[in-house]
């Protein structure tokens, strides 16, 4: 194991992530891994929706792991199909506040990009169910990237494709590829 590691919440055919790892990263897949020019070898790692998923399946890694999140995202104001390379995680509490951290994120290096010049760098803030309306505006919503930063890895960078603008329904069109 090369300590690289690409982690995606869905993989399914019908509705998954997977397919944004060939669409946005430099690269191919050979034998299950994601293949990088500069030689890296990234295992990919399929957690499940939501935080429990997340820390279940993550909780053994090493903490000097390198990892890049790729999946979809919402939001309020960006166009579908945005690409986000986000620099800060935050949990999505509207309702309260309280003193919590943020969490700071390297942006992904441009060298692992297709097309680093359509990326938006920005904040991406978790939740534990869809979110459907906000107020919040410049950033993308999703359900697993805090609980990742979270949990003390060295290395996290995460790259999020806006899949609709707070429904459910245009999520699910868009990650099934339906035009």
């Amino acid at each position: 194991m090369d300590n690289h590691f690409i982690v995606i919440a869905e993989a399914g055919d019908f509705i998954g992530e997977q397919k944004l790892i060939a669409k946005h990263l430099i690269g191919e897949m050979r034998d299950g891994r994601w293949h990088m020019p500069d030689g890296t070898e990234w295992d990919i790692i399929v957690t499940g929706v939501g935080a429990i998923n997340v820390m279940r399946t993550l909780m053994e890694l090493p903490r000097d792991a390198k990892i890049i999140n790729i999946g979809y995202a919402g939001s309020a104001n960006y166009a579908i199909g945005s690409i986000v390379s986000v620099v800060e995680s935050r949990l999505n509490h509207p309702c309260v506040t309280y003193p919590e951290p943020t969490l700071k994120l390297l942006p992904v290096p441009d060298e692992y990009l297709q097309h680093p010049q359509d990326c938006i760098q920005s904040v991406c803030y978790s939740n534990t169910d869809f979110v459907l309306q906000s107020d919040y505006q410049d950033c993308v919503f999703d359900m697993e990237l805090a609980y990742i930063a979270a949990m003390g890895f060295a290395h996290v960078c995460s790259l999020k494709v806006v899949s609709d603008n707070l429904s459910l329904h245009a999520y699910r069109e868009v990650a099934a590829g339906v035009e």
